[in-house]
C-alpha cells in the first residue's frame, strides 16, 4: 500500500510539518513520564485506527523496555491489572478528549479530577497537549492512508 501523499516530498506539506512536528519533540521532554506518554499515543492512535502511529509508539515502547503484557493490554486498559492509578488516569482523559464528539459534554470534571490527582500543571499541560497532537497525527495519517508495519524504532526521532 502506498500512501496518498508523501508528507516528506511535497513541499508545502513538508513545511508545514516541520513546525508542528516540532510539538512532538518538545513533548519528549515534558514533566511527563515517557510510559505514560507511549501508552496515551498508542490507545488514541488505537482509538482513531490509525495503523502508521499504532506501529510507531508500539515498538518505540517495547524499545523503550516496555512489557509485551502491557503493550497488549492497551484497548483494555479499564480491565487490566497492569497499570498505575496515574497511567488509568492519563489513559481515561486521553480516551474521554478523543472521543470528545461522542461526548457531548467533553471531558467530564470526575475524570479531569482523577488526572489532577496524579499529575502536576505542566504535567497536564503535556497530557492535554500530548493527546491534540495525537489526535491531529493521527487525522492526517489515516486521511492519507499511510502505511504501517516497516516503522523501526527511533526512525523520526
Amino acid at each position: 500500500m502506498n500512501a496518498r501523499l508523501d508528507y516528506f516530498t511535497n513541499p508545502t506539506a513538508s513545511k508545514s510539518l516541520k513546525y508542528f512536528m516540532s510539538v512532538g519533540k518538545e513533548l519528549k521532554n515534558s514533566p511527563l513520564p515517557a510510559a505514560t506518554r507511549e501508552l496515551v499515543a498508542l490507545r488514541i492512535s488505537q482509538i482513531n485506527g490509525c495503523a502508521a502511529c499504532v506501529d510507531m509508539h508500539t515498538k518505540d515502547a517495547a524499545a523503550a523496555g516496555e512489557t509485551p503484557v502491557r503493550l497488549n493490554l492497551v484497548a483494555a486498559w479499564r480491565e487490566a491489572t497492569v497499570y498505575t492509578e496515574a497511567e488509568r488516569a492519563a489513559l481515561e482523559l486521553a480516551e474521554e478528549a478523543t472521543r470528545i464528539a461522542d461526548a457531548a459534554g467533553g471531558v467530564g470534571d470526575e475524570v479531569w479530577a482523577r488526572a489532577v490527582k496524579h499529575y502536576d500543571e505542566d504535567q497536564l499541560a503535556a497530557l492535554v497537549v500530548l493527546v491534540s497532537f495525537m489526535n491531529t497525527v493521527n487525522r492526517l495519517n489515516v486521511i492519507t492512508q499511510q502505511p504501517a508495519g516497516s516503522y523501526e524504532p527511533g526512525q523520526f526521532h
